[in-house]
């Protein structure tokens, strides 16, 4: 890298804007299935000299020099300056691994489906044991990266402790998140017990009517895209109303998405597009995307009201705030409180009464296969937070197969992952935390709102004014913060337990 001139903490926020629209704008091409080679490489070599040991120093130089608010801007420029450095060292490697796994095929019943395409594939197959045919040609084609995907996770940790000067990875993802992993755990832990009972009742129940009584004792993790879906209420749950009656219960909140300006929806299919949703704010508040790959079924519309309520916190920020704090967080516990609320709607018995034409006995019914979801994926999470505390824990032993992640996450939720599934289920930074902590928020967030608002909450515009304030504040905000201006603390859980074993 050529020498040069140490940039001004503003200066540098200004080029950094530049650089992550266009990282964002080239991920999502590749993750929409516009392109199929990522050329991120290419991206950061054009901004070679926005990132150096020099410009760290000197942001980390200010930052001890500075206090309040502006200590907190410049942190946050100085811990986007050393991902900037990693990502210069191993922008390669990655773009090597993503083009490798999207040029990978599984056959299939004669076809040569990408591997994207092959676990969409899962969630719509009806019979069973096709699933499993698919599951296992995936997940065997899926592992054939582990080695690469344990390198890479080698080489960022490698860089990340040396330029964090912590060397433990918990240690450095709990000073960032300012929260105790192990603490967070712990309380994860005895909500997940307190709701066992009832998670294992419902769960019977539902696989008996999602899965069939031929179902393995323990089903494969192949069948949980279709057991997400709820195949079997997908003629009530269409493919073609998911947009027009997402887009009609958030104008009950007040938010008009598909005439937002900043907001841009791809809801298009294609081969090599994700299955899994996301929002890419590639410039908030004016150019934030809204992604997802409609399937049929539940699933659709609870992926779209999850995404839109990330989308509009990204488009509701004040673009006054400095972009730093429109853009950068310390993680992503704040947004995806809003994620989880609107996502929640689903789970009002009323929702499905009034939108689909249900009896109130079939509405609730139906309302109940949504917490059973829901619990499902809690359980997950909090044995994936389990495992990776361990596996961070003692990186040095870590290897191309996990005992512990399957046996953790088969024990949580009565569904049997593969011990070779652990590494491409990894997402960075304790991401599987901040799911967590937005689980326990949005339950805070959705009592408040009863108390405040009303049982109906969900179609209330009060719901949408208080939402579109907390949205304006852009990324400032902690989690923790928005517990206190609740009147909860951080850990209470009452509200999540409550509402999980309804």
């Amino acid at each position: 890298m050529s020498t040069t001139a140490v940039r001004s903490p503003a200066e540098f926020e200004e080029q950094l804007q530049r650089y992550l629209y266009e990282r964002s704008e080239e991920g999502r091409a590749v993750r929409v299935g516009e392109k199929e080679v990522s050329e991120q490489a290419a991206i950061v070599a054009r901004y070679a000299d926005l990132f150096s040991r020099d410009q760290l120093r000197a942001l980390r130089d200010e930052e001890e020099r500075a206090v309040e608010d502006r200590r907190e801007w410049l942190y946050r420029l100085r811990k986007t300056c050393e991902s900037g450095l990693i990502a210069a060292e191993l922008a390669e490697k990655d773009d090597e691994l993503e083009n490798e796994i999207l040029a990978a095929r599984v056959e299939f019943k004669g076809e040569e489906l990408p591997l994207r395409s092959a676990l969409a594939r899962l969630s719509v197959i009806s019979d069973y044991a096709d699933r499993d045919e698919l599951g296992e040609r995936y997940r065997r084609r899926s592992a054939d990266f582990n080695e690469q995907r344990l390198e890479l996770l080698r080489a960022y940790e490698e860089l990340e402790a040396d330029l964090t000067e912590e060397p433990d990875a918990v240690a450095r993802t709990e000073e960032e998140k300012q929260i105790s992993l192990r603490d967070l755990e712990h309380v994860l832990a005895a909500a997940s017990d307190e709701i066992e009972s009832r998670f294992v009742a419902s769960r019977e129940r539902w696989f008996e009517r999602l899965l069939g009584p031929d179902r393995e004792e323990l089903p494969s993790s192949a069948h949980m895209g279709y057991i997400r879906r709820l195949s079997p209420l997908d003629s009530t749950y269409t493919k073609e109303r998911a947009t027009d009656v997402c887009l009609a219960t958030l104008s009950a909140l007040g938010f008009d998405l598909a005439a937002d300006r900043n907001i841009r929806l791809d809801l298009d299919d294609r081969p090599q597009k994700s299955p899994r949703a996301c929002v890419i704010a590639s410039d908030p508040p004016h150019v934030v995307h809204l992604i997802t790959r409609a399937q049929g079924g539940l699933h659709d519309y609870q992926a779209f009201l999850h995404e839109a309520g990330h989308a509009l916190h990204y488009a509701g920020v004040d673009p006054n705030l400095p972009y730093t704090f429109r853009r950068l967080s310390r993680d992503h516990a704040l947004t995806e409180i809003y994620s989880y609320i609107c996502e929640a709607i689903t789970r009002e018995p009323a929702w499905h009464a009034e939108y689909f034409g249900l009896s109130d006995e079939e509405a609730s019914t139906n309302a109940e296969a949504t917490i059973f979801l829901e619990a499902l994926l809690f359980k997950r999470y909090t044995a994936k937070l389990q495992f990776e505390l361990d596996f961070w824990s003692s990186f040095d032993e870590a290897g191309l197969t996990s005992e512990d992640y399957s046996q953790r996450l088969t024990a949580a939720t009565g569904i049997r992952y593969p011990s070779d599934g652990h590494l491409a289920d990894m997402d960075a930074g304790f991401y599987s935390a901040d799911y967590l902590r937005a689980w326990i928020r949005h339950a805070q967030l959705r009592a408040y709102l009863v108390d405040e608002v009303g049982e109906d909450w969900w179609r209330s515009a009060k719901t949408g004014e208080l939402l579109r304030s907390l949205f304006a504040e852009g990324t400032r905000p902690s989690s923790e913060e928005i517990a206190g201006r609740l009147g909860f603390e951080p850990y209470d859980t009452a509200p999540l337990s409550s509402e999980l074993s309804h």
